[in-house]
């Protein structure tokens, strides 16, 4: 199974709908809060280009956020990237 990591804020409600899913799904994954931590939130504004929470990797592929996490889980294309090597 591909390791997933998301960067996350304690009280974000796309945060928690991005994390009720990978649960409902069994997954595992790595959850980097970045609520209090300036550096925590740079480093994933450097790596993602993004500035909003939850950004999530799947393996090495940046799939974005909430929103993407659910295209792809509705194109059944999220099993796939899960199960991936």
């Amino acid at each position: 199974m591909s390791s997933v990591m998301l960067y996350t804020t304690r009280y974000c409600p796309f945060c928690v709908r991005a994390k009720r899913l990978l649960d409902s799904k069994g997954v595992t994954y790595t959850e980097i809060a970045v609520d209090d931590d300036y550096r925590l939130r740079q480093e994933m504004m450097q790596k993602s280009g993004r500035h909003t929470v939850p950004q999530i990797w799947i393996g090495d592929r940046h799939v974005g956020g909430c929103d993407e996490l659910y295209a792809l889980e509705r194109s059944g294309e999220l099993d796939r990237l899960l199960s991936a090597s």
